[in-house]
């Protein structure tokens, strides 16, 4: 069953992926789109995700996993056939949302069922199904630029279609995974009062394990997008070159893929509170040391480092909330806990970047050290009662 899920996790993450980078900034400044546009379309796709995984959570604990995976599976399928038709670039704003909610929908709605499915493992198999997404995250700009280059002599837009078409293939076999999966209906309501909302979104907020485990996954991807964003940046100004900038991000994604897996296994043993603020303090150090650091080495070290310590948090969260969420509510809890992952993604860029021009590159990544210390603190504070 693991493996099942970690193949759809891999076509999905593969199909949305390839359909983003390096193609889009291209498609879009080829369809004649200002940086502005370019921008503005980027953000759209983790917007849906913000909006939408909680009540995608809370759906799935009422109506059942089966029918928000077929819906996600559904998107993953569609979208990339919308982008063969665009030639206006304000039409990837919409497009670009649409797509986000495929994955908005697969995160938490799949974490749920792996939480409920592997109640003695689930660090374990969480980590797993994480690291297969990643390596599906990890091959699809690789494919998609060699498609790119392969065709870049031919006419028009077509080389960037093709990449499409390429995601809508492999998004195929999602679609069919989502409907042949089976679960246990008796599970579910199969109805939806609308105060469950309210009541699921009181209870997730209310709790402050849960409330602080969410603090946490947002401080570390607020260092994780900070870090994907401006990095290259920096390093340039270093003297670093574009090939051994990617060389760099390769190893961090290949040291997170291989590490979740085993991570897992020791958040099922050891107490998660624990693993989880480690990994806080590990990534908030490596993203603190990256201006002080003399050689590619010391870089590429640093950014192992970060890989590590956000393999050692995040795979812990998500099983730290299926352990005391209600087990109602498991959905929901994981909508939230996506959600606010997300905010924290989106916000990382944004601080950092004003931080960064008013006061520099040595200031802007403190921030994420900081706000990763104090989040610390605050997650030590709010599970420091395991009955809280």
């Amino acid at each position: 069953m693991i493996f099942y899920f970690s193949l759809l996790g891999f076509f999905a993450i593969f199909s949305t992926t390839i359909s983003k980078n390096p193609v889009l900034p291209l498609f879009t400044q080829a369809l004649g789109a200002d940086d502005t546009i370019i921008g503005l379309i980027a953000a759209f796709s983790p917007l849906a995700g913000i909006l939408f995984s909680f009540p995608v959570g809370v759906l799935s604990d009422h109506l059942g996993r089966k029918r928000l995976l077929i819906t996600a599976g559904a998107v993953f399928l569609l979208a990339p056939l919308l982008y063969l038709f665009i030639t206006n670039p304000l039409w990837l704003i919409p497009v670009r949302f649409f797509h986000g909610t495929a994955t908005a929908i697969l995160g938490p709605v799949i974490s749920a069922v792996i939480a409920e499915r592997f109640p003695e493992n689930k660090g374990e198999m969480l980590g797993q199904y994480s690291s297969a997404t990643l390596i599906g995250r990890t091959i699809a700009p690789l494919a998609g630029g060699i498609i790119i280059s392969f065709f870049v002599f031919s006419p028009g837009l077509l080389p960037f279609r093709l990449v499409y078409a390429a995601a809508a293939l492999t998004a195929v076999p999602v679609f069919i995974m989502t409907l042949v999966y089976r679960e246990d209906r008796s599970a579910h309501l199969n109805v939806l009062p609308f105060a469950a909302f309210r009541e699921s979104f009181v209870q997730f907020f209310s709790n402050p394990r849960l409330r602080g485990t969410a603090c946490a996954d947002m401080a570390t991807y607020f260092a994780y997008g900070a870090l994907e964003t401006f990095l290259p940046l920096f390093l340039f100004s270093r003297g670093i070159g574009a090939y051994e900038t990617g060389i760099i991000f390769a190893v961090q994604v290949l040291v997170i893929a291989a590490t979740k897996p085993f991570f897992g296994m020791m958040a099922d043993r050891i107490d998660k509170r624990i693993q989880i603020g480690a990994g806080l303090v590990i990534t908030g150090c490596a993203v603190a040391v990256i201006p002080l650091l003399p050689s590619f080495g010391m870089f590429l070290l640093a950014s192992s480092m970060f890989g590590i310590g956000i393999s050692f948090s995040t795979v812990a969260t998500s099983a730290y909330v299926a352990d005391i969420a209600k087990k109602e509510q498991i959905g929901a809890s994981m909508g939230a806990l996506s959600s606010i992952m997300d905010i924290g993604q989106t916000s990382g860029p944004l601080v950092t970047g004003i931080i960064i021009t008013a006061a520099g590159y040595t200031t802007g990544f403190l921030t994420s050290f900081l706000l990763a210390l104090a989040v610390t603190v605050v997650f030590a504070v709010s599970v420091r009662n395991r009955a809280a």
